[in-house]
């Protein structure tokens, strides 16, 4: 049975990047969704069962390892056209507020930073609930997700279709799952 008694909780967590995903879906062509994660990232959380204002939220996105299942797709966002990955390595996110919602309900909000402009960035969070592993680890679960508009970020490349609209939008849905394990 998951915990879901916050304030036992309480510590500093790290991301355990082999059972969590931080995606990503867009829309392609006016007609569908294309999706795509990052494979490569890196985390922290400080978790307040008793204060979670207090709780806090860092996460590091190698962004060469971005994959939409086509490697031609993921060599053009890593281009200059999109992420400009040699320039800008690594997408970042610090957490600046923490609230409960209510319930299961959380809302983290931070500073999200791509190609070196930084904007906030509200997160939305389920906690799916905590439980020791078979191997002893004290584990947490969240499930979160946000929209932005890339264009507030400076990813404003597209092309024009001939029935109008845009090869890619503007708006991204991020989403993530993330698994993260009690430091000893």
């Amino acid at each position: 049975m998951a915990n879901t008694d916050l304030t036992a909780l309480t510590g500093d967590y790290t991301i355990d990047t082999a059972h969590s995903t931080i995606g990503f879906t867009v829309r392609h062509a006016m007609v569908t969704n294309v999706k795509g994660k990052f494979v490569d990232f890196s985390g922290s959380l400080h978790l307040d069962g008793g204060d979670p204002a207090a709780s806090t939220a860092s996460i590091d996105v190698k962004m060469d390892s971005i994959d939409t299942g086509s490697a031609d797709r993921d060599g053009h966002l890593k281009s200059a056209d999109f992420f400009k990955t040699d320039e800008f390595p690594t997408m970042t996110f610090r957490s600046t507020k923490a609230e409960a919602l209510g319930d299961e309900d959380y809302r983290i909000t931070g500073d999200l930073t791509i190609l070196g402009t930084t904007k906030p960035l509200t997160i939305d969070l389920e906690f799916n609930g905590a439980a020791k592993d078979p191997f002893g680890n004290e584990r947490v679960g969240f499930e979160g997700k946000a929209t932005i508009l890339r264009s507030e970020w400076g990813l404003t490349w597209n092309a024009a279709l001939e029935t109008g609209g845009v090869l890619v939008s503007d708006k991204i849905k991020l989403n993530f799952d993330i698994s993260a394990i009690k430091n000893a």
